[in-house]
């Protein structure tokens, strides 16, 4: 067997592996979110002089086993983002080229994005128990594209040889893949603030005012980010067809998912549309990608249909 062969065949063994991890963590993270407890009001105590006395402190809101569930849960998502990375190397050297020239790849990008993003956000916010609703969408995709989407390691064609893959492909990825984590945050902020409806989800879920600043802090990050891929992307154009702008499908869906990504900001800015306005719009804006990832490339033709499936 070819050594580029072999390394190929690594690269899935090392992909499906990290699917396999990734779906493990899930089962954990799920797990410790299901011996969440909701915290319980404990009053202060009277004493027989009738002075009250110093109140205990309230009762602890997980259980040893959830904790245990939660750290092995944060060890094998950074074990399976490590494997994961070591998927991409193998395939770039496998392919001569860097590993996104293809949606099969385009897809692994995205979700080792996501994956990193919500290992980051895990230092600054409590919400470790939360990481399932994370890594289920994640698995899924990967396993989509590992299967559906996949595609044999191989050069890419003529018109994606060109430095501009490397800097607009790669910035598209990672910014649609850190607002992966932001819509997962703004979808289970509109369940938090609807508890008649979720009784059963919504007390475990942490506080909304915490899941908004998660959306608003991850989006305020990668919006920029990916306005800039959407610039990248029209330089590109202009020196492969000629063009920065022809409203081809692909930049059309790109461009409307920019915008309802800067409604969102603006909305989270504005006073009277904080909350569940502006969290519906953070989902509205992630599934417009995932429609402009899925149905664009695979249905609709376009200048963009060359990214290879099959």
């Amino acid at each position: 067997m070819p050594a580029t062969d072999s390394l190929a065949t690594y690269s899935d063994w090392t992909y499906f592996g990290a699917v396999a991890i990734y779906v493990l963590a899930a089962v954990l993270y799920l797990a410790e979110h299901a011996l969440q407890r909701t915290p319980v009001a404990v009053p202060a105590l009277v004493g027989a002089d009738g002075a009250d006395e110093v109140a205990p402190e309230p009762v602890a809101t997980e259980s040893n086993r959830a904790e245990r569930f939660g750290r092995m849960a944060v060890s094998l998502t950074v074990l399976g983002a490590v494997v994961h990375l070591i998927s991409l190397v193998l395939r770039g050297s496998a392919a001569g080229r860097v590993p996104w020239g293809n949606m099969y790849e385009f897809g692994s990008l995205l979700c080792l994005g996501a994956v990193l993003t919500w290992l980051v956000l895990l230092r600054r916010f409590p919400v470790r128990h939360l990481g399932g609703f994370v890594l289920v969408p994640v698995a899924l995709l990967m396993f989509l594209g590992g299967t559906v989407l996949y595609t044999s390691a191989a050069p890419v064609q003529p018109a994606l040889q060109s430095y501009w893959l490397v800097i607009h492909v790669f910035t598209v990825a990672t910014s649609s893949g850190a607002l992966l984590v932001a819509g997962v945050a703004s979808l289970l902020y509109l369940i938090k603030t609807n508890p008649d409806r979720f009784a059963r989800l919504a007390p475990r879920l942490p506080a909304a005012d915490t899941l908004d600043r998660v959306a608003y802090r991850i989006t305020i990050i990668a919006f920029p980010a990916y306005t800039m891929a959407v610039v990248f992307g029209a330089i590109w154009a202009e020196a492969a067809w000629g063009r920065f702008w022809g409203w081809d499908p692909k930049e059309t869906c790109a461009f409307v998912a920019w915008v309802v990504y800067a409604a969102y900001l603006h909305s989270r800015a504005t006073a009277g549309w904080r909350g569940g306005r502006a969290a519906a719009i953070n989902v509205l804006g992630f599934a417009v990608m995932v429609f402009n990832l899925f149905f664009i490339n695979l249905v609709i033709a376009g200048l963009h249909s060359y990214a290879g499936v099959g």
